[in-house]
């Protein structure tokens, strides 16, 4: 396999993980409220669900249309119903009176493994990114090429975790999230909810189109 392929799916993967979204803001929250430990927990289960959707977009790029498209508007629908329950919670959080967030994940691997196999930009945003960086090689991927891209796609979302977290622990971005922390809290749920809308408006029409045939 060629060297470039290798990049281009490597450098995808790290900007799919470092690119805004509800997962990169609910790790965000999680780190500096509870620490590197918490927010690098939560980023090992979610990269279970990187990997997943990165396979997707690669039978999506490779295959060309092989899943019926169906399957990614019931993901849809699943991933905002998710995300509308989190976005809830956040939005309805309340203060302890010590201070802080009635929030505590206690389970932090968990709440990411979830998130990441129902994050609702998973597949779309992993389609746009591998498309951008491997169609200049696309007459040179075939099924064989799927190991080699996962592997390569899989050093590329360690490498961006190994950023987040670090990013994360920093002093000054921890002291601000916890002196704003129930409204950082509270608007991120919000954002949730947002996405949880466009998530779940986005899958219908595909749904009841599907219905109907």
């Amino acid at each position: 396999m060629e060297l470039s392929l290798l990049i281009g799916a490597m450098i995808a993967a790290a900007i799919y993980v470092l690119t805004p979204g509800p997962a990169f803001l609910a790790m965000l929250g999680l780190g500096a409220a509870q620490g590197r430990a918490a927010s690098a927990g939560f980023l090992f289960g979610h990269l279970a669900g990187d990997i997943m959707w990165a396979g997707l977009a690669l039978v999506a790029i490779i295959g060309s249309r092989v899943m019926d498209p169906v399957v990614f508007h019931a993901l849809a629908m699943v991933c905002g119903v998710y995300l509308f329950w989190l976005g809830f919670r956040a939005l309805t959080a309340r203060s302890k009176a010590e201070g802080g967030v009635d929030m505590v994940i206690r389970r932090p691997w968990r709440r990411g493994l979830i998130f990441g196999i129902t994050n609702p930009k998973g597949y779309p945003v992993a389609v746009a990114m591998f498309t951008a960086l491997l169609a200049k090689n696309a007459d040179m991927l075939d099924w064989g090429s799927m190991a080699g891209l996962l592997a390569a796609s899989l050093v590329g979302f360690i490498l961006a975790d190994l950023i987040l977290i670090w990013l994360v622990g920093l002093g000054f971005l921890r002291k601000f999230y916890l002196r704003y922390q129930i409204w950082i809290v509270r608007a991120t749920g919000l954002i949730f909810i947002g996405f949880a809308v466009q998530a779940i408006t986005s899958s219908l029409p595909g749904l009841w189109h599907w219905r109907k045939t």
